[in-house]
């Protein structure tokens, strides 16, 4: 489905990203692990071409460079870390947004089809009962499944997360992340996403990249991706210990 090879992103000089490959298929939900500073979310911008970069990103074998954003849009559906929305929308007008690269033109009617899909997402997301809510009065979880919704009315196959559990309560971390693993399991689909708490990571990720200092560490299964001798190498102590020790007290 989707390929990175030798993607590498400099920044006044700088090297963030340092020549990173990886491949994404059907049902993996690929998780970018690693401290503050490594590079997950640039080289998630990269991919998205959100971040100038030298290498291939490809999708199906296409590369994505030379790819209409109507189409890539149809394919890959990005949710970042932060929204910058000037306008205090209702929650469906958020939602209704993630069809645009399905109108004919934009500011054509939504289709019967755009209707089905905005109604299916925010049913899928829990949000059929704040569609008239503004954006304003929403809590953070509730931003956060808005947005996710907004990206599933796209219909990608792909979804490209940038750390969407960040700022989170527990609650709503688990729900957004069986959400999202709910949605991985229709054939065809792929997850790849920033995350910092690796303990989200071990449990719902498929299969991990680690990464330090701009470059790959390991990668592979979840369980091998994150194996005691990267985590240490990489973070510089026993983190499974740690993990365990902080479950003692429940």
């Amino acid at each position: 489905m989707l390929q990175g090879k030798e993607i590498t992103v400099r920044y006044q000089g700088c090297t963030v990203v340092d020549e990173v490959s990886f491949e994404l298929h059907q049902h993996q939900w690929l998780m970018l692990c690693g401290p503050n500073g490594a590079g997950k979310s640039t080289l998630l911008r990269a991919v998205t071409q959100g971040a100038p970069y030298t290498g291939l990103v490809t999708l199906d074998g296409r590369n994505v460079r030379k790819m209409k954003p109507a189409a890539l849009a149809k394919n890959i559906g990005v949710m970042l870390q932060h929204h910058d929305m000037s306008y205090d929308f209702t929650v469906e007008e958020v939602v209704a947004m993630g069809r645009y690269a399905h109108r004919q033109g934009l500011f054509s009617a939504p289709a019967p089809e755009d209707e089905e899909q905005i109604e299916s997402a925010m049913a899928l997301t829990g949000l059929l009962p704040h569609r008239r809510q503004r954006l304003s009065t929403l809590s953070g979880g509730e931003r956060q499944r808005m947005f996710l919704a907004q990206v599933l009315a796209q219909q990608p196959r792909i979804l490209l997360l940038d750390e969407p559990a960040n700022h989170l309560d527990l609650g709503y971390q688990q729900q957004l992340f069986d959400l999202i693993a709910c949605w991985l399991e229709t054939p065809g689909r792929a997850v790849m996403s920033v995350v910092h708490d690796l303990s989200l990571a071990r449990k719902y990720g498929t299969h991990g990249l680690l990464m330090h200092q701009g470059k790959i560490v390991s990668r592979g299964a979840m369980s091998d991706a994150l194996a005691p001798e990267h985590l240490q190498a990489v973070y510089g102590m026993d983190v499974p210990a740690w993990m365990r020790s902080l479950l003692e007290g429940w």
